[in-house]
Order: C-alpha cells, then sequence, then structure tokens
C-alpha cells in the first residue's frame, strides 16, 4: 500500500482545486496514482455536473482572442454569478477556450449541433468505406469513425489543446471548473473568423 504523503494530496488538490479529504480518498483509492485519482475526481466532477445542470447560468462573459491578425474568435461564456465571472480561474477558462478554438477550428459547439443530415452523409461514406467487412462489425466501426467525427468538430468533444496527455475533452475541463468554483458552467456561443475565409462552410 502506497503512503499518501501531504504533498501528494496538495499537488492534486492544486491541479483541480478540489478539497484536501476528497484529494486523499482519491489517492488512497488509486493506491498513490495520481493520473488514476485525477480521473476519479472527474468522474465526481461530473457527478457535481450533473447536479448543477439544471441551474440558471445568466451570468458570464464574452472573451476574444486574435492570433497573428489572421484568426480571430470570439466565445460567451456563462456562470451563475458575476463574483464567479469576475475570478482567475473563470477569465482564465474563457480565454483558454477562445484560443483552443482559433487553433482547433470546431464547426458546431456540441454533438447534438451536428444536422441529422450530416451525420447520414458522414455514415454513407464510412459505409462505403468498410463494405467488405462483416456485417456484425460494420456498426461498430460506424460508430467508431462517427466518435472520431465529433472529436474533430464538436467543440465540446474536442481535446484541450494545451493538455499535453492528449485526454482532456473541452467538456472535461468545464466539469474541473464546476467542481471548483461550484456553480454551472456553459459554453453558450462562439464564431471563428479566419481571414479570406468563406462563411458558412460545414464539413
Amino acid at each position: 500500500m502506497t503512503t499518501i504523503s501531504a504533498e501528494m494530496v496538495k499537488d492534486l488538490r492544486d491541479k483541480t482545486g478540489v478539497g484536501m479529504m476528497e484529494c486523499k480518498k482519491a489517492l488512497t483509492e488509486s493506491n498513490g496514482d495520481f493520473e488514476k485519482a485525477l480521473d476519479l475526481l472527474r468522474q465526481k466532477g461530473l457527478a457535481t455536473a450533473s447536479k448543477k445542470a439544471g441551474r440558471t447560468a445568466s451570468e458570464g462573459l464574452i472573451e476574444s482572442y486574435i492570433h497573428m491578425g489572421k484568426i480571430g474568435t470570439m466565445v460567451e461564456i456563462n456562470c451563475e454569478t458575476d463574483f464567479v465571472a469576475r475570478t482567475d480561474d473563470f477569465r482564465q477558462l474563457a480565454k483558454d477556450i477562445a484560443m483552443h478554438i482559433a487553433a482547433a477550428t470546431p464547426v458546431y459547439l456540441s454533438r447534438e449541433d451536428v444536422p441529422q443530415d450530416v451525420l447520414e452523409r458522414e455514415k454513407e461514406i464510412y459505409k462505403a468505406q468498410v463494405a467488405n467487412k462483416p456485417p456484425q462489425v460494420v456498426e461498430k466501426i460506424i460508430e467508431g469513425k462517427l466518435e472520431k467525427f465529433y472529436t474533430d468538430f464538436c467543440l465540446l468533444d474536442q481535446i484541450f489543446i494545451k493538455d499535453t496527455d492528449q485526454k482532456m475533452k473541452i467538456k472535461d475541463l468545464i466539469t474541473e471548473k464546476i467542481a471548483k468554483l461550484g456553480e454551472n458552467i456553459m459554453i453558450k456561443r462562439y464564431a471563428r473568423f479566419q481571414l479570406g475565409e468563406v462563411l458558412g462552410q460545414k464539413p
């Protein structure tokens, strides 16, 4: 059994903003594995987020980001109170997401925003690609390719560009902040402009 030191608990708390007792419990359950403890707290954060999801988020801020004068983004992120909207954590979240949008070029906010005709077109393409596969595996292959489509084109499903481990999605980042700040947080809308692009183009 790995000994859980105070420094390990502090490191996890600094990373997540979760209370010391919860951090120690997560580290104990994961036998001192920092990444597993982080995953456990994220899972608990998901439960916290679901409880707060119904609460009204009418405060927040609009953040913008300009890259080299060639790409510009604006994003509206909502929370429940002006107090949280003015915190450094919330402001940094908005800046990070505005920068992410510039780099990752999402086309839709969430997978629910993808039009049905686009999904059907993608499925037809995937079916043609795996036409020679056994029927029992075709559906699983199509599901996997759709998940990759969501990860490529839907903001909430994209991997956060600043996550060096390439594991944290934007929705996970928001969940972490909900757990830390104690309020419902949501991305309301965003816009991305690139010099010379034709507006309204979709994949």
